[in-house]
């Protein structure tokens, strides 16, 4: 039963209201949602909403044409929300349509080539074989070369970019990383930034993973599907039934 915080007038303000409140703001905000003195504080802005509420309806305000064109948007938007609820209410995925519109559709599930790299940026082509001798000459490792002499800001990892997928480079050092041998400094590599020496510590070729890894993601788009799909065919049943063009 919910709990009566406050009364202003006849408006009783409860819980309730407070969780429906809170609900309506930010993620960030609604993590202080079990911290007794912020539900204060929205018990506080609620009380605020009804005086002047109060206010409202002692101006006669809801003889407006703005009020009422106000409540009667309202009440479309509240019902559409209502109808649209209970139409997908109810609608679930089973476990062994799960795995059916898995297995008729592995490769949207496929994970892309990736690959792990390192890499040393300078402004000339010049310059950048000079460091890639270095390298190969055994002087400096690529990744204290990198921390001395490269403009990206990975140079404070050593030149390390970590993990990335194919494509998410620019071409030509997408290109470099996913045709090169590994474990080989390579380059000058020419992009719009300057010239990349590579080395490219590991490289995975695209894999479909096995059904009970990527399960929930099944059931939650095969879920989407079913419910644009129960969504399509009421909509299309009301514009028969209602809708003048």
């Amino acid at each position: 039963m919910s709990e009566i915080l406050r009364t202003v007038g006849s408006y009783e303000i409860k819980d309730t209201d407070v969780d429906a409140f809170i609900s309506s703001l930010s993620q960030e905000q609604q993590m202080y949602r079990e911290i007794p003195q912020f539900r204060e504080q929205v018990a506080d802005k609620l009380v605020e909403i009804s005086l002047f509420a109060l206010d409202g309806e002692a101006s006669n305000l809801e003889a407006e044409e703005e009020y009422i064109q106000a409540m009667t948007t309202a009440r479309r938007d509240i019902l559409s929300q209502l109808a649209m609820a209970r139409l997908l209410k109810g609608i679930e995925v089973t476990d062994e349509e799960a795995k059916a519109f898995y297995e008729e559709n592995k490769n949207h599930f496929a994970k892309g080539p990736s690959a792990s790299a390192k890499h040393i940026l300078v402004d000339s082509e010049e310059r950048a074989n000079e460091i890639k001798s270095e390298i190969e000459a055994g002087t400096k490792s690529f990744e204290d070369a990198a921390r001395e002499y490269s403009s990206c800001p990975s140079s404070q990892k050593g030149g390390s970019l970590g993990t990335f997928g194919r494509g998410q480079m620019v071409k030509e050092f997408d290109e470099a990383v996913f045709g090169g041998e590994i474990g080989k400094v390579l380059g000058p590599v020419k992009t719009q930034f300057g010239y990349h020496i590579i080395f490219i510590d590991e490289r995975n070729e695209g894999e479909i993973p096995d059904y009970e890894v990527v399960k929930g993601s099944v059931k939650t788009e095969l879920l989407g599907r079913k419910q644009q799909e129960k969504y399509d065919n009421r909509l299309s049943e009301l514009k028969s039934k209602y809708f003048v063009k």
